[in-house]
This record gives structure tokens, sequence and C-alpha cells, in this order.
């Protein structure tokens, strides 16, 4: 799996840090999430397609790989 992130529709809520702090990262110098680990491994599907699913504005996808 991978994931992708929409740097245009990301507003930075944070849900998917919540969801899974070690895949993504909240960082004070940019206005968007970043992504720590986007082929993340397999023991971590539910987390992130958790992450994937919060977001209020859709920036994530998962793209099966």
């Amino acid at each position: 799996m991978r994931i992708h992130l929409d740097t245009d529709q990301c507003q930075a809520y944070g849900n998917c840090v919540l969801a899974a702090p070690d895949i993504f990262e909240l960082d004070d110098s940019s206005p968007v999430v970043k992504i720590l680990h986007a082929s993340p491994p397999e023991s971590r599907r539910a987390a992130v397609e958790e992450a994937v699913r919060s977001c209020p504005v859709e920036a994530l996808t998962l793209e099966e790989s």
C-alpha cells in the first residue's frame, strides 16, 4: 500500500496523526501534514485506513501496490 496526500486539499486538521502517529506528523513549519512512511508495513494497515477515513477534507488516499 502507498499513501498519497493532496497538499492542495490538506488543512492539517491532524486526524490522521491521531489515528497513526507513527505514520503522519504535524510540523509547525508546514501548512500540511507530513507523511513519515509513504509505504507503511502491512501491520499498520488498520491504522492507516482509519487515518484516511478520518480526514475531513479527503486529502488522503490509499493505493494498493
